[in-house]
């Protein structure tokens, strides 16, 4: 059996390919390791019951979380409590065109870090000769480009991911509101938003109803409940009212409002990726994450094609869901397949 890891900062997801390659077992787990290494250890505890023999495919973005003084240090800690906590495993961890074990992984640390999403697109391109993957998670969004059969990406590490827009820091749940828009139209007017962490994109998606509640695991902002009308009470102290200030439908309209300028600016950045001219109008958009619906948005927007990452990786219909929400675990351990 391999176990594919995915140690982020906020959740732990795992993905397990039995002995022919099928898909065993998903886990998606709450982990804020900003808090500290004991939550990692929980949830490593929580998801491994892992056999005698069985191999382990590692991949991380924990390390950029500010309980480490840097990411070097932070590499070295996630390698030392896995190895530790999930006992007799030996991880191989992914450095895009290698598996490296512990010890060489943690000499090169700047390779392995923040490295899942090129584990997704790596395994998508196995698959595709061009496409642009989405993959908009809880925190993120990542842009990739495939082509010529080879993940063609312009930044290697966060900070060149960053400036080439192949990451955008927005996601479907935790993304504070206030960066999302600095104003909205509200009664008539165009009313700023207030710069505390009051409400979340979470909050957008349970008022429409697209966020699969299985996998809206983090604390709300005021840490109420996920309910459409908590929601929109959060929503409303955006702009410094009470829920009872207006009627529902209004608070509807608003999170679409805020919702389509989260779409536009993850358009913006595809649209810098795709100008760069190397795949042309057929290629279609790659879409995984807890935020797949809205890749498959995008995809009707650019009028390209949507392939699902799961159906593309050969996955059940019934478990394509937990499979895109949990795809670099899935990548990591289907990569490491390929190579033993």
């Amino acid at each position: 059996m391999i176990f594919g890891w995915d140690l982020g900062g906020a959740h732990l997801k795992l993905a397990v390919l039995d002995a022919d390659g099928n898909l065993a077992r998903v886990a998606h787990v709450p982990c804020p390791l900003w808090l500290g290494l004991e939550h990692l250890e929980r949830a490593l505890r929580q998801s491994a019951g892992a056999p005698l023999h069985a191999r382990h495919a590692l991949t991380m973005t924990g390390e950029l979380v500010d309980l480490f003084p840097d990411r070097a240090t932070g590499v070295a800690e996630i390698l030392a409590t896995f190895r530790r906590v999930v006992e007799g495993s030996e991880p191989l961890v992914f450095a895009g065109n290698r598996f490296l074990d512990a010890p060489a992984a943690k000499a090169a640390w700047a390779e392995v870090a923040s490295a899942n999403w090129l584990a997704s697109a790596t395994l998508a391109a196995t698959r595709l000769p061009e496409a642009l993957v989405l993959d908009i998670g809880s925190t993120t969004t990542d842009v990739t480009l495939i082509a010529n059969g080879r993940v063609q990406a312009r930044g290697g590490n966060d900070h060149e991911r960053l400036a080439s827009e192949e990451l955008v820091y927005s996601g479907v749940v935790r993304t504070p509101l206030a960066m999302v828009a600095d104003r909205v139209p509200f009664s008539g007017d165009w009313v700023a938003m207030i710069a505390e962490l009051f409400a979340t994109t979470g909050d957008l998606y349970r008022i429409s109803g697209e966020l699969d509640p299985r996998f809206d695991q983090s604390p709300t902002a005021d840490g109420r409940p996920r309910s459409r009308e908590a929601s929109m009470r959060r929503l409303a102290r955006m702009i410094g009212c009470d829920f009872e200030t207006a009627a529902a439908p209004e608070w509807e309209r608003l999170a679409r409002w805020l919702a389509h300028a989260q779409l536009e600016r993850i358009q913006r950045a595809c649209a810098r990726v795709l100008s760069r001219g190397l795949i042309g109008p057929d290629a279609p958009v790659v879409g995984l994450g807890v935020g797949s619906f809205l890749a498959a948005r995008l995809a009707a927007d650019m009028q390209r094609r949507y392939v699902d990452f799961a159906e593309l990786a050969g996955v059940a219909a019934d478990d394509r869901l937990r499979v895109n929400t949990c795809g670099p675990a899935f990548a990591v351990a289907a990569l490491l397949r390929r190579r033993l």
